[in-house]
């Protein structure tokens, strides 16, 4: 028993030992070898970005899953070396790669789980998965990276390997290193930092994904407030700073940079582009895209439209939201876009997702219609108590001040959107001739064929609406908003050009006297209140739903034309007094101020020519006459 006991004995310290001399072998040879290259420590070169452009050729987003600048070791703040080692390593300047303690602890927890529930990485072995691995858990990929750590540990410094790990870290929404981490967070060089951002930058890595401020701002505070508690413990920093920094903003929000700009619409430029050249060579081939987006016009409409929901919203009491598409009237370009409030709270775009009652924005498309069918705006009609009857029972419009005027010309009705003028149009054109022109001219419905037609009863998009009330503007041709000029490969060969969409669906004359009857009907907003007004002509019309669900504004200068809506994503009534022309077009002026027109004024078909009239009456008057009205119509 003694003799097998020894032999026993013997061959497990030879087992023991073979395995050591085993293990020694594979380390001499992989340290002296190029099995692990460790020149992509040194020598990263990070995959090409896709780059967008502005229509004036300057860069204004990109797309990339690098966003990676070095800082030496010696530039990066004490406090964030002590907040990633206390969070992620508080042993790392005294282990060999590996600790001991999260390997038992580690094992431990797995075993109870039976599963890789747990690692036990320290900044090296994290490093080298970063590296070298994907994030695939195995036992052999685990074994590997443990060896690959030793090695690393072998070859490299502590400060190589802590420089090396916090310029490659990796902080979820595709930022990497903490240099590129805080100039996205805060705007400011790591070299700036205190330990306020070390501990948030600390916070995020053990989970980019859970803990990203970008992606989930609650869970990445939490995760904040652990580690100022462990940096309190640790005696790093004051109780009083830890609870201070607590509650302070996470990251500077309301810094707007080149590449926070529009970002509904590159949103929609991503969608677009992995199509088109796949997600892949989208983050690593270098492509460059020409957008159509006119960069200080989309500053201003994010600037103003932010500003005007703040606004609303405090005076509402509601969670007020809306979109701005501004596209240019020939071409249909998109110059400006603003999707939503905040693309952090919602990825909704409501310039193409949110389809919304028209309102009075649908008379425009009425009077054309009856302009089609050989009526005039000098035409008389009678506003009037009106009762029809219908399927539904007997209907009785009225208008928005609850009064009637009398005898009114069609210009007059739509530049007052009269309501009971607009359904006496409707019922001699004829709903279908209305509908018809409606989805001529990009309204695509569906419609109801009835009485309540005139005033505005069909949904549609943002974009639907600014593209069919540009077909007005641009001479009787429809256009199709597009976003994207052009894609080069990194070779600078065109892969894709815009092919623009466009069509010929009224006739310009027609337009024409559409045209002036709502620069006419700005005239009239333009007396009406005391907005600071544009230095060029402008054409346009608001539209309310009777219960203030929505607010438009649609309006064209000579180079662009402009939706504005503002409304609920419950589709709920926004409150009480809530009007067009008190929020969509205010904002709409906004905007339009801060475009530098180049074209002054609208060009209009030849054979028309403008009269004064009389509002009421319809007939020729002069100039300084009362409730005088300048019309264009045929000689």
């Amino acid at each position: 028993m003694k003799k097998t006991a020894r032999l026993l004995l013997f061959s497990f310290f030879l087992t023991v030992l073979c395995s050591i001399c085993i293990f020694i072998g594979i380390f001499v040879y992989m340290v002296h070898s190029t099995v692990i290259d460790l020149s992509v420590l040194e020598n990263y070169t990070p995959d090409k970005p896709t780059v967008v452009l502005d229509r004036d050729g300057h860069e204004w987003t990109r797309f990339q899953l690098d966003r990676r600048a070095s800082v030496a070791l010696s530039e990066i703040p004490q406090c964030v070396v002590d907040a990633f080692l206390v969070t992620e390593d508080r042993a790392f300047f005294s282990h060999y790669g590996v600790s001991l303690k999260g390997i038992v602890r580690s094992v431990f927890v797995n075993f109870r789980t039976r599963r890789l529930a747990q690692g036990a990485s320290t900044i090296t072995q994290q490093l080298v998965k970063l590296l070298f691995f994907d994030a695939q858990r195995t036992m052999e990929r685990k074994l590997k990276e443990q060896f690959y750590s030793f090695i690393i540990e072998w070859r490299m410094s502590k400060q190589q390997i802590l420089e090396t790990y916090l310029n490659h870290v990796y902080f979820g929404s595709g930022i990497y290193g903490v240099e590129a981490a805080c100039q996205r967070f805060w705007g400011k060089s790591v070299r700036e930092i205190t330990y306020r951002e070390a501990a948030m930058l600390a916070g995020i890595v053990r989970s980019p994904v859970r803990y990203c401020p970008l992606i989930n701002p609650e869970n990445a505070q939490k995760r904040r407030s652990t580690v100022l508690d462990l940096l309190y413990n640790q005696r790093y920093i004051s109780k009083q700073d830890c609870v201070a920094w607590k509650s302070s903003e996470l990251i500077n929000e309301e810094r707007i940079t080149d590449s926070h700009m529009a970002p509904h619409l590159k949103e929609m430029i991503r969608q677009f582009l992995e199509t088109v050249i796949g997600s892949s060579a989208l983050y690593t081939q270098g492509y460059v895209v020409q957008s159509t987006i006119d960069f200080s016009l989309q500053q201003q409409a994010e600037k103003s439209f932010h500003d005007y929901v703040v606004f609303l919203r405090n005076q509402q009491k509601a969670a007020v939201d809306g979109a701005i598409i501004s596209i240019d009237a020939q071409s249909g370009a998109i110059r400006a876009l603003v999707g939503g409030y905040s693309f952090r709270q919602s990825q909704f775009n409501r310039v193409y997702n949110a389809k919304r009652q028209m309102g009075s924005s649908l008379k425009p498309f009425l009077y054309l219609s009856a302009i089609e069918q050989g009526h005039s705006f000098v035409e008389t009609d009678i506003d009037e108590p009106l009762a029809i009857q219908t399927s539904q029972g007997l209907w009785e419009p009225r208008n928005a001040n609850r009064q009637f005027d009398g005898s009114m010309t069609l210009a007059y009705a739509l530049a007052c959107s009269n309501n009971i003028i607009a359904v006496k149009t409707l019922l001699k054109v004829g709903a279908n001739n209305v509908i018809n022109c409606a989805s001529k001219c990009g309204i695509k419905g569906p419609f109801e064929a009835c009485p309540a037609l005139a005033l505005g009863c069909v949904d549609a998009f943002p974009i639907e609406v600014c593209a069919a009330f540009n077909v007005i503007a641009n001479h009787g041709v429809y256009v199709e908003p597009y976003y994207i000029e052009w894609i080069k490969d990194s070779w600078g060969h065109k892969i894709w050009r815009h092919s623009g969409v466009s069509r010929a669906v009224a006739q310009w004359n027609f337009c024409s006297q559409t045209l002036a009857a709502l620069q006419m009907t700005m005239d009239r907003m333009h007396s009406m209140c005391s907005l600071s007004w544009i230095d060029c002509a402008c054409a346009g019309k608001t539209g309310t739903t009777n219960d203030a669900r929505t607010c438009w504004f649609v309006g064209s200068t000579p180079t662009l034309t402009t939706t504005v809506y503002f409304g609920r994503d419950d589709n709920v009534s926004m409150g009480l007094n809530t009007y067009a022309m008190s929020t969509a077009l205010p904002l709409w002026m906004s905007v339009m101020k801060a475009y530098k027109e180049k074209q002054k004024e609208f060009t209009y078909a030849p054979g028309l020519s403008f009269v004064h009239v009389d509002s009421k009456t319809g007939k020729r008057v002069s100039e300084k006459s009362d409730n005088v009205i300048k019309i264009l119509v045929p000689e």
